[in-house]
């Protein structure tokens, strides 16, 4: 099911980003960012429904305030003159690392006691 919300969402986002304007250079900072904070929103979330703890309250809470924190925090540095946005960078593909490595260790193993089931079976 997850699966399918995927591929759906991907698909949403490709015709999207096909038929609107280009972002300009100057905030394409910001838009990669905050990118960057929503996939690790979405990371986290998936994980968490691995976990059967997934609550839709903070996930959406989390999505808004990691994008709008890592925006202004990138603001703040290009005013400061400062790459502050590295920062965020750093902790949210940290946090997404992390979160993958769970589902893939999740499906694993899925994957293996599967498999061993049905080694005993035969």
């Amino acid at each position: 099911m997850i699966v399918i919300a995927i591929l759906i969402g991907c698909i949403i986002g490709a015709v999207i980003g096909m038929n609107s304007p280009v972002i300009p250079y100057t905030y394409s900072i910001f838009l990669a960012i905050a990118v960057v904070a929503a996939l690790d929103s979405v990371f986290g979330g998936i994980t968490s429904v691995l976990k059967k703890n997934f609550d839709l309250t903070i996930f959406i809470s989390g999505f808004f305030c990691n994008s709008i924190l890592s925006i202004a925090l990138t603001y703040l540095g290009q005013k400061l003159n400062l790459d502050i946005y590295l920062a965020a960078l750093v902790v949210f593909v940290g946090r997404m690392f992390t979160n993958l490595t769970i589902i893939r260790r999740h499906y694993i193993e899925k994957w293996t006691s599967k498999r061993e089931k049905e080694e005993v079976k035969e």
